[in-house]
């Protein structure tokens, strides 16, 4: 499974699983949408590692929503 980091451009849209340092915060998820960056942590920098859990459209780019 592929694994990002802050700065790296979100291929797809979904929730993602979030791993930090380890010290601070335990696993989590968020929402990304395609094309956003991957945002670095207040806490520890640049440490974080991103996996996609659940892949989703994002309304507005998906073929039934658009204009």
């Amino acid at each position: 499974m592929d694994q990002f980091k802050p700065g790296d451009l979100c291929p797809r849209s979904g929730i993602y699983d979030v791993v930090h340092d380890g010290v601070h915060q335990d696993k989590h998820q968020v929402t990304m949408v395609k094309g956003e960056s991957f945002p670095p942590c207040r806490h520890c920098g640049e440490h974080p590692r991103f996996t996609l859990a659940i892949s989703a459209h994002h309304a507005p780019n998906h073929e039934h929503f658009k204009k």
